[in-house]
């Protein structure tokens, strides 16, 4: 059984995406981010880092998001979402997931929490730093889709997709989303097209970037 702690269009919405997209049968504990229950003792003994998400997978707690989606799609392999192992799609599909992890989530973190790394009298240049890292990384991302899309290993779906879009949706209100490019733009009114990413708004009650 798998259980997910998480909080809606945070860092684990990927994770509860892709267990909707793969009809994986799973329980939902959703943390009090705002009493920061994920920096309580309970939350610490599963995930010391204090951060989201955390899945228990026959209880046994595993996390890091881009983590949980290579698991995910490597448990579920009749969804297709992972290439097989040794192909050399499966070196780009790696590629991806962990570019994404290294070169758009902390550049996030800095955008959301620029007091975190520079005090309080720093966060204008923090964002600012942080917008042009994420603004580089989508015009890349936006020039490999335009010559070898539609998908980010082409012709065909992988979880790097799913892990794509959520971050797209959290650029949604940077000056210049990923949307104002325009191959990222179609990809994500594909993903936001699926059931799954239906399913997923109406159970975390989101409604921005619908």
């Amino acid at each position: 059984m798998l259980k997910l702690y998480y909080s809606p269009g945070m860092a684990s919405l990927v994770v509860h995406w892709l267990l909707i997209e793969l009809d994986a049968e799973h329980e939902l504990h959703k943390l009090d981010v705002e009493n920061k229950e994920h920096k309580q003792a309970a939350y610490l003994k599963l995930n010391p880092n204090g951060v989201i998400p955390t899945l228990l997978v026959d209880g046994e707690p595993v996390f890091e998001s881009a983590a949980l989606v290579l698991y995910l799609a490597d448990a579920y392999p009749m969804a297709g979402l992972a290439p097989p192992l040794d192909s050399l799609d499966r070196a780009r599909y790696y590629q991806w997931i962990v570019h994404m992890a290294n070169s758009l989530q902390p550049p996030f973190r800095a955008w959301f929490y620029p007091e975190e790394p520079a005090g309080a009298a720093n966060v204008d240049a923090v964002k600012e730093g942080a917008r042009q890292k994420l603004e580089a990384a989508f015009e890349r991302i936006d020039a490999h889709l335009a010559e070898n899309g539609p998908w980010l290993l082409g012709d065909k779906i992988s979880a790097a997709d799913f892990f794509l879009t959520m971050m797209m949706r959290w650029s949604r209100n940077m000056p210049k989303p990923a949307t104002a490019w325009p191959n990222l733009a179609r990809l994500a009114e594909r993903m936001k097209a699926r059931p799954s990413f239906k399913k997923l708004y109406e159970i975390e009650q989101l409604s921005e970037w619908a």
